[in-house]
């Protein structure tokens, strides 16, 4: 019986160790400087359910989905006010549109890609960080982990049309943040670049 516990130890810290690194990263995204206790939070809950994964090629999944739910667990801890979203605004704000219409970067004939060179990772990740959870868990999971929008619904529980809004939304919202981040942090001077 020892002989039997101590080899599903084994196993469940090759997967850990395995997948720690993916873990670590979508956390980071998705809760930012919580990154740590989530990915701890997730290991924990993991290891005391081992037993009842089965498939052990399901692991990696498995411990995902987990993760995913520890961190919309911390996030409901922070017991912050939901953030208001305008949705008609974001809905006709067009970056492409803003950024051909302020012209930030004169004479140039790349606009839109002079706009988005300015943007290093950690802007990238402190614009995320504006959005509402809501919008930017599905956001994260789909264009910087790479899962596809019915494996979402299917680690937040939700209807795969519910991700889809919110992945919409979650992009519209996001380009609304990137404009007013770029504002807000001198980008949008020619010869920005940090």
């Amino acid at each position: 019986m020892q002989e039997i516990r101590t080899g599903r130890a084994e196993e469940f810290r090759g997967l850990a160790r395995e997948q720690l690194p993916r873990l670590y990263s979508i956390a980071r995204a998705l809760v930012g400087e919580d990154a740590e206790d989530a990915v701890q939070d997730c290991l924990l809950k993991a290891f005391q359910g081992y037993g009842q994964l089965h498939d052990a090629a399901a692991g990696p999944a498995w411990l995902r989905k987990i993760l995913v739910n520890c961190c919309r667990d911390l996030g409901r801890t922070r017991a912050r006010q939901p953030v208001q979203v305008d949705f008609d605004e974001a809905e006709n704000f067009s970056l492409y549109r803003k950024i051909a219409y302020e012209d930030p970067f004169p004479y140039s004939d790349s606009l839109h890609l002079d706009f988005l060179a300015e943007f290093g990772n950690e802007d990238v990740r402190a614009v995320l960080m504006r959005l509402p959870e809501l919008y930017r868990v599905p956001l994260v999971l789909v264009h910087m982990e790479g899962f596809l929008a019915r494996e979402v619904a299917a680690m937040l529980d939700a209807p795969l049309g519910t991700v889809l809004a919110r992945l919409h939304r979650g992009r519209k919202l996001f380009e609304m943040q990137l404009w007013a981040y770029a504002e807000e942090n001198g980008l949008l001077k020619e010869g920005a670049s940090r």
